[in-house]
């Protein structure tokens, strides 16, 4: 090493560039996630498994991404560090979040996802992953404390590589293995018969989920590709998103539609009239589907998943995947089986095998949308269906969900916490003070994640600041579809007053 080298903590260079540790990972604005920075992140990461005996030199580490513009430049970055580092890089190339995450965890080596997901371009991030699986909490400390060195003369003033950085020739080895997951598990032709309208977007997952689809017999029509990247948030689906999947369900006369938000981890499934499913509904159909017993998810997600009454076990967490995976990790360890979770997001993670007759699938304690989407497929027709039918088979229970972007998460948290000080009453009356107009008297507080207000009504509004950007996101709950969408709209109206 030599004496010009640059020595530093993760943690200090978190307070310098302002790229900070979202869900199981780095995220920031592009712009930010310098290839200095990103360099930096890759290599406090790999030093920190060294610290666990996870990694040594000649380890091999798994690099993927998703169809950013600024992805590739953010991989070769990591390449570098892992190179810097001993390791040998591993070029999946633009594959799923979910397909890394199995190759990493087969493999038993780590992994890297270069993903911002559904959040807008400007921004990106890089998931880690651990030979077990994703980094948790605690992982996320040791990593801040790791001093990493920064190598004299590789970056500019700006933080750039002053030579490009390359990735190894890619391999298409975690794709194939993701698609063969599905094709070996699910009824060889299962979906012969289904028209499915398949909306690309700018989904990394889009061509491997048409490989499928198609492997399993289904007619699938492509639609909405798209060469610039599109946010597709599947717990706030946009307007013009909504009427895209209406007018396509009339045009081809279809099924279902199906797509994933931009890393592949989050299903978005339509139904034969082009209505886009909520996540936490459609996580309920998937548990049902594969014979799940023992399901967490998040306190966000809607409250039929206790009303139907079909699971064994239900724990509530907070939001956020690495909470739902150390909740599932505890059932396992205590003996629990047929484990799994979800969130409100519509990401499924399943942490014990599943078995149908004598085909067998492994665990994935990740984010998935895939095994979501065929799932619920399977359901609706297991039970002769329509999609639109299947979901009355629940309880009347609807959630709708919106955010206001651009809003300082410091005001979300000032704004939130006005609200939660004191004791129990002074907590409901200052709820009401904001709400009763639209929503009455309070009946309950829940301040596991944000605030979670249950109304004597039994309507209920959800507040929590974005873990990954500068949004204040707001859920309602209701026994209407079109009055859990009211509910919504005014408090987004309150919350906007709250800029002022």
């Amino acid at each position: 090493m030599s004496t010009e080298d640059e020595i530093l903590t993760i943690d200090a260079l978190m307070q310098q560039c302002g790229v900070q540790f979202g869900t199981s990972g780095a995220r920031g604005l592009a712009e930010a996630m310098t290839d200095r920075v990103c360099f930096a992140y890759t290599s406090g990461f790999l030093g920190y498994l060294a610290h666990e005996q996870e990694f040594r030199p000649g380890s091999e580490v798994a690099i993927a991404g998703d169809f950013r513009a600024s992805t590739p430049r953010i991989m070769a970055a990591a390449a570098g560090a892992v190179r810097d580092r001993g390791g040998v890089p591993v070029n999946l190339g633009s594959i799923p979040t979910p397909a890394l995450a199995l190759y990493s965890l087969e493999r038993k080596i780590p992994g890297l996802m270069v993903t911002g997901s559904h959040i807008p371009e400007d921004r990106n991030g890089i998931k880690f992953y651990k030979a077990a699986g994703e980094v948790l909490k605690p992982d996320e400390s040791g990593i801040r404390r790791q001093r990493v060195h920064i190598p004299e003369g590789v970056f500019d003033a700006h933080g750039m590589c002053r030579s490009d950085l390359e990735l190894p020739v890619e391999t298409d080895a975690a794709r194939r293995r993701y698609c063969q997951r599905y094709l070996d598990f699910f009824p060889a032709h299962c979906l012969h018969g289904k028209r499915i309208g398949l909306y690309q977007h700018s989904s990394v997952a889009r061509g491997l989920l048409y490989d499928i689809l198609e492997g399993l017999g289904a007619e699938v029509i492509r639609l909405g590709y798209s060469d610039s990247f599109i946010p597709v948030d599947t717990e706030a689906i946009r307007a013009e998103d909504v009427a895209l999947a209406r007018q396509w369900a009339q045009r081809h006369e279809l099924d279902a539609l199906v797509s994933t938000d931009g890393d592949g981890d989050r299903p978005l499934i339509g139904d034969e009239t082009g209505a886009w499913m909520r996540g936490d509904v459609a996580g309920v159909l998937c548990a049902r589907y594969l014979g799940i017993r023992c399901l967490v998810t998040p306190v966000s997600s809607n409250s039929l998943v206790e009303r139907c009454a079909w699971f064994e076990r239900i724990q509530r967490t907070r939001i956020g995947s690495p909470y739902v995976i150390e909740a599932m990790n505890e059932a396992v360890s205590s003996g629990r089986t047929a484990v799994a979770g979800y969130e409100a997001n519509g990401g499924f993670l399943l942490a014990d095998e599943v078995r149908r007759k004598s085909v067998r699938l492994s665990p994935l304690p990740t984010r998935d949308a895939v095994i979501v989407i065929l799932s619920v497929l399977m359901l609706a027709q297991q039970l002769r269906r329509s999609l639109s039918a299947l979901v009355s088979v629940l309880p009347r229970r609807y959630t709708f969900s919106d955010r206001l972007k651009e809003f300082p998460t410091e005001l979300s948290r000032a704004r939130i916490e006005s609200m939660n000080s004191g004791g129990p009453g002074e907590r409901a009356a200052a709820v009401e003070a904001v709400f009763a107009d639209e929503l009455g008297a309070v009946e309950k507080i829940d301040a596991t994640d944000g605030l979670r207000v249950t109304f004597v009504s039994g309507e209920v509004v959800h507040l929590r600041p974005s873990g990954n950007a500068p949004e204040l996101r707001c859920y309602t709950e209701a026994d209407s579809p079109e009055r859990a969408a009211a509910i919504n709209r005014r408090c987004i109206e309150i919350m906007e007053g709250w800029r002022r």
